[in-house]
């Protein structure tokens, strides 16, 4: 897989959202629900109710870009879910969209 950039800013929301929800909706909920700038460069990372579903947005520079990926077998490690967004590194990033548990991977 090609993963972030080694200086990307990576946020994750914690809460569950919709995942009928595309690019648009999910850029609007990052600038109203989390107080972001969707169109800065930043890695937005959302989670689904079921913990085996991703999504990201970003801004490429030229337009606003949406990945999912859903798991086949097994769950993503998310963080426990409280209000708010927080921070990984890339590397972390890139653990958690193998399957991995992001905690045991250190910058």
């Amino acid at each position: 897989m090609i993963g972030p950039a080694p200086g990307a800013k990576v946020m994750v929301a914690t809460r569950p959202v919709d995942f009928r929800k595309g690019a648009d909706s999910l850029a609007a909920l990052v600038a109203a629900e989390y107080g972001g700038k969707p169109y800065s460069g930043v890695i937005y990372v959302f989670r689904a109710k079921r913990a085996d579903r991703i999504k990201l947005i970003w801004w490429d520079g030229t337009g606003l870009c949406l990945m999912a990926k859903k798991l086949e077998q097994g769950a993503f490690k998310w963080p426990r879910i409280q209000e708010g967004v927080m921070r990984l590194t890339p590397a972390q990033l890139g653990a958690l969209l193998e399957g991995l548990d992001w905690r045991r991977v250190h910058g």
